[in-house]
């Protein structure tokens, strides 16, 4: 017998909306890798900036999500940086627990570290033809 589903716990985080360059092949090869983890909390992945964008977070600086990967629970909540890259990795069945080890002091460096390697990349990238906005090429299959 199924037990019936729980209802969440009020604070709960149910979803969560990840806003990404989608002119970035960094990016979206991150989005790419993000959609085909197994979730415990959904991932909606949206580019950042786009009309889509705008019209659910008319709040933003847009130009910023551009900039810095930003991510809103469906409660309000918005994560940059840092905590968007851990909230990203404790939403996956299989990071949940590398993400709790990167929340600590031990950890911050690493994501540190990263976060860094990632904007060099970018930077090195930015005058290169860049990957076009991310269409149905990107879907992830069923």
């Amino acid at each position: 017998m199924i037990a019936p589903a729980r209802p969440a716990a009020p604070g709960t985080v149910r979803k969560l909306t990840v806003l990404y360059d989608a002119e970035c092949s960094l990016c979206v090869h991150l989005r790419s890798w993000l959609l085909r983890q197994p979730q415990l909390v959904p991932l909606e992945l949206v580019p950042a900036g786009s009309a889509e964008a705008r019209r659910r977070y008319p709040h933003l600086d847009h130009g910023m999500t551009r900039r810095e990967i930003t991510v809103i629970g469906d409660k309000g909540q918005v994560y940059t940086g840092q905590a968007a890259w851990i909230v990203c990795l404790w939403a996956l069945a299989e990071h949940r627990p590398k993400a709790h080890w990167l929340a600590t002091p031990a950890g911050a460096p690493f994501v540190r570290v990263t976060l860094l390697a990632a904007a060099k990349y970018r930077e090195a990238v930015k005058g290169a033809p860049t990957a076009a906005p991310c269409d149905d090429r990107c879907a992830v299959p069923d």
